[in-house]
């Protein structure tokens, strides 16, 4: 992209193109009289008027470029944003679906320690149950046994 001081230049350089080439037959020969002056007044004032004119023309095409040119960055611009948000989206939705599968597991581990544990501490409880209830019955052979000595 050409800057906006050398857009400017060139067009003010084209702009002055016939400005030149009247300006010498103005400036040529003596002035033969007052007609003649004022006819050649009114040529450079139209060549003024003319050059005026294509810079103006050429401030208008700078400025349409300038607008386009604006106008494919800013699209440029977005469709870069797009992307970049279509990206973070796509992250994100392996980031929750890599986070569900792991509290999938992370709660079928919980459940299996769960289970395990259950029937660990069930195991325990009936072995604690059989032997207390082995040790009651040794007791009760033995208190027996006690009490039918003491009656022979």
């Amino acid at each position: 992209m050409v800057k906006q001081p050398e857009q400017t230049k060139k067009a003010v350089e084209k702009a002055e193109e016939p400005v030149t080439e009247l300006v010498p037959e103005v400036i040529s020969g003596a002035p033969a009289g007052l007609d003649e002056i004022l006819s050649r007044a009114e040529v450079a004032y139209a060549a003024y008027l003319e050059a005026q004119r294509k810079v103006a023309a050429a401030y208008k095409e700078q400025k349409r470029q300038e607008d386009r040119a604006y106008k494919e960055t800013e699209q440029q611009a977005n469709k870069a944003c797009e992307a970049a948000i279509e990206k973070a989206l796509k992250v994100r939705e392996k980031a929750e679906q890599e986070a569900e599968e792991v509290y999938k597991k992370a709660r079928e581990k919980a459940v299996e320690v769960y289970q395990e544990s259950l029937k660990q501490a069930l195991r325990v409880r009936r072995e604690t149950i059989d032997e207390a209830w082995k040790a009651s019955r040794e007791t009760s052979e033995q208190l027996w046994k006690i009490f039918q000595r003491d009656k022979a």
